[in-house]
């Protein structure tokens, strides 16, 4: 992959201030992992600047885009100047994407957007060449630095995230992408939005921008979009598990080896196995259908996807002491806390054992949020509940005041606490969840 300094130039609308090579071998915005040729964008953040790095990068890099000119004298480099490096960078993604023959899918909804981007790019990439986000970096800095990566793919598949309103919109600017999936609109990122009525109208900015819609049907915040102005004149898919959908899943059942479904769209019905778990993975699984739907490729869809492992630190199965453990440890809200939890309780053997860490960044929703659960979950064949923060207390004590069965209930400061907790208590077939956002380090648990 190339950029020519005229393109870089054209795109930014950049002003050179050295000419030195006019060819670079890719973007980078870390100067510990840039690669020789690559040109380096010094991006300023609240605790960091990347210009105090330029030296060191360009001992590799060919040149660097700076907001402010290098201190020293730099040689046979080309140093290009902008008034927003971070602009400059989704400037150049933009450009790049206008100047590709592309189909841009763009995936955005609280939870499953990462499996769901990579059931979808998994199951294309047998008959497509595709660019997909990696991991999830789907932000104003991740999802540029991907979509500068195009180089003769003819599909691109993008995780969108938002964390306040207007980011949606923002990312659809950068990758104008024809083709939108919205998984499903839950509590989240609170702090941010204020609302589960302002996550919803960030999620739907990216109406304004696609010709085809995959929805899930069954969500309660999506599924009062049928027939409304905001889909008029577009091409929708929904999905989901109920008659209406147009790709569905029936006869769903689960096994110590994963899920399988039938699949049912127009007209005719496929078994689908999974290797994963969780009734949330069937739904992830039905958005990747529904996009193999519209790029006619159904017919492998599911020898495609019975090879899909999943993606890291989400819902991974794992064995501690006989016992099986449900390590579910990317991030958390209350609606990704309860499927699960629903998941625990149905792999259950004996004793039912859920770990849980803080459900962070939601605002002042949080008491509420952690409360509610801690009631919820004692209403459930949960044998033992560990609360793991300052806020997963406050369902402890939900759960302590409304356990009628005397089941026994902790609260510990921090996953060093839990670990020694756990190992004390864990018997042999007992079943484990252990599930908090990212933030809580709850993996620690799980080191040695």
């Amino acid at each position: 992959m190339r950029y020519s300094l005229v393109e870089i130039l054209e795109a930014t609308g950049g002003k050179l201030l050295i000419k030195g090579v006019d060819y670079f071998r890719g973007i980078s915005i870390d100067s510990r992992t840039i690669k020789e040729g690559e040109l380096f964008i010094a991006l300023r953040g609240e605790r960091f600047d990347g210009h105090t790095f330029v030296e060191e990068a360009l001992k590799k890099a060919h040149g660097a885009i700076v907001s402010y000119p290098p201190v020293l004298p730099v040689r046979g480099k080309s140093i290009i100047h902008v008034d927003n490096t971070l602009k400059a960078l989704q400037s150049i993604a933009r450009y790049r994407r206008l100047k590709r023959s592309v189909n841009v899918i763009a995936v955005t909804g609280t939870n499953g957007k990462t499996t769901t981007k990579e059931m979808i790019a998994t199951v294309l990439s047998r008959n497509h060449r595709v660019l997909r986000s990696k991991g999830n970096l789907n932000n104003h800095i991740g999802l540029p630095l991907c979509l500068a990566e195009l180089n003769g793919q003819d599909i691109a598949v993008l995780e969108m995230g938002a964390s306040a309103v207007g980011d949606i919109r923002q990312l659809c600017e950068i990758a104008l992408p024809q083709i939108g999936v919205i998984t499903n609109i839950g509590p989240a990122h609170l702090e941010g939005f204020g609302s589960i009525q302002q996550v919803r109208q960030t999620k739907l900015e990216m109406l304004e921008f696609v010709k085809k819609v995959v929805l899930n049907v069954d969500d309660p915040m999506l599924s009062p979009l049928m027939g409304s102005e905001l889909l008029k004149g577009k091409e929708v898919i929904t999905y989901g598990l109920s008659e209406k959908a147009s790709v569905r899943a029936e006869d769903i059942s689960y096994s110590a080896s994963g899920v399988s479904f039938s699949l049912v769209s127009d007209g005719t019905r496929k078994r689908v196995s999974l290797r994963l778990f969780g009734r949330f993975n069937v739904y992830n699984a039905l958005a990747a259908a529904s996009v193999c739907r519209i790029f006619d490729c159904m017919n492998t869809f599911a020898d495609t996807l019975k090879e899909f492992r999943g993606v890291p630190m989400r819902l991974e199965l794992k064995t501690l002491k006989g016992a099986t453990v449900i390590s579910d440890l990317y991030n958390a809200n209350p609606a990704s806390m309860e499927e699960a939890i629903k998941e625990l309780l149905s792999l259950k053997k004996t004793r039912a054992i859920a770990v849980l860490g803080d459900m962070l960044e939601l605002g002042a929703y949080s008491e509420v949020a952690h409360r509610k659960l801690g009631r919820w979950i004692a209403s459930l064949p949960v044998d033992i509940f560990v609360a793991v923060g300052p806020l997963m207390r406050l369902a402890y004590e939900e759960f302590r005041d409304a356990n009628s069965n005397n089941r026994l209930a902790f609260s510990v400061k921090n996953p060093k606490e839990a670990k020694e907790l756990l190992m004390d208590l864990l018997r042999e077939n007992d079943t484990v969840l252990i599930k908090g956002s990212r933030g809580m380090r709850l993996e620690k648990i799980l080191e040695e």
